[in-house]
């Protein structure tokens, strides 16, 4: 377990210019939760991740579609639940809603559900369901840890990057996403299934620095500063916790609980392990891509399947159906 790293203070710098002051003492406020919800309540900042560059989504999509230019909802409702109607969908942790508002305009027929903790992106999430006329999807703010759902009253429980945010994995299922799902009902997940806190091996973090190393300094001139991106040392414990108490906070667990209450439909390893930190903050010089940065994304590419071949998936999607 690493307490903290240089990883840290880079990071820490690097906020400050990206998200600013006020982000930044935020982190101080001594109540875990409110410390969580700015990490979150922000709907309009401009960041560099990996998940903006196009090719990335692409490899994603092929790897669970198997067509790079087929969404997984797409997937989801023309394999799966084709020939299911009337269905009550319910997305715990769904932030800004893009995937669940997809599903409800793909089937206009279920009804859906969109819980979060942030009234800021739901109304962000609400606004944007309204232009596009939906009228079978709802927003709630509530706190799903502590709300008191009506038992077996959804068909489909559903998570995109949400349930890495939630502890003690095997209670949360089981007293949350089990209890609201009428019997036989599915799970559907989009997650972060590494280690807690993105505690990295050794091996995974010589991967990252190998993955760097592949990138031109032109295009690691990190955003919103004139630093460079040469190195990465991983995350400390302390500044995770620090600037979001949820994050990964028992992420290690979410495969091992999943399959103790669901069978597996399918489940789809996408990677990211090299990916989410070796393009973190330099991602915004490769959304216009050409013929030379697709070839630097190509070798981190082939880097990452390398690394995968022996190696657990950070990241997968999966269907699941409950025992």
């Amino acid at each position: 377990m690493r307490i903290i790293t240089t990883e840290d203070f880079s990071d820490i710098y690097i906020k400050i210019h990206q998200r600013g002051l006020p982000f930044f003492l935020s982190k101080f406020n001594i109540n875990a939760f409110k410390r969580t919800q700015s990490a979150f309540n922000n709907g309009n900042l401009k960041t560099a991740n990996f998940w903006i560059i196009p090719d990335v989504r692409k490899r994603w999509n092929r790897l669970i579609t198997g067509d790079e230019n087929q969404l997984y909802e797409d997937y989801l409702t023309k394999n799966y639940f084709k020939d299911k109607t009337n269905l009550k969908l319910i997305s715990l942790g769904s932030g800004v809603c893009s995937h669940e508002i997809r599903l409800a305009e793909l089937r206009p027929d279920w009804e859906v559900h969109c819980y979060d903790f942030s009234d800021k992106l739901l109304q962000n999430a609400a606004k944007s369901a309204q232009e596009k006329k939906l009228n079978n999807i709802s927003f709630f703010a509530e706190n799903v840890i502590t709300y008191n759902f009506e038992p077996q009253r959804y068909d489909i429980v559903f998570f995109h990057a949400s349930l890495h945010h939630f502890d003690k994995m095997d209670d949360f299922l089981k007293n949350v996403a089990v209890k609201n799902l009428k019997p036989g009902g599915y799970l559907i997940i989009n997650e972060f299934v590494g280690n807690n806190r993105l505690q990295y091996s050794q091996e995974q973090i010589n991967y990252i620095n190998k993955a760097i190393d592949l990138i031109p300094k032109k295009f690691r001139k990190i955003f919103k500063t004139g630093l460079y991106k040469n190195s990465y040392s991983g995350s400390g414990v302390l500044r995770m916790i620090a600037a979001d108490p949820s994050e990964c906070v028992d992420s290690i667990s979410i495969l091992p609980a999943i399959h103790r209450y669901f069978n597996v439909i399918e489940e789809k390893p996408y990677g990211n392990n090299l990916l989410q930190s070796a393009l973190k903050d330099i991602a915004h010089h490769f959304v216009n891509e050409d013929a030379e940065k697709k070839e630097i994304l190509e070798r981190v590419f082939d880097l990452e399947d390398e690394f995968l071949k022996t190696n657990k998936s950070d990241f997968v999607f999966g269907i699941y159906q409950l025992k």
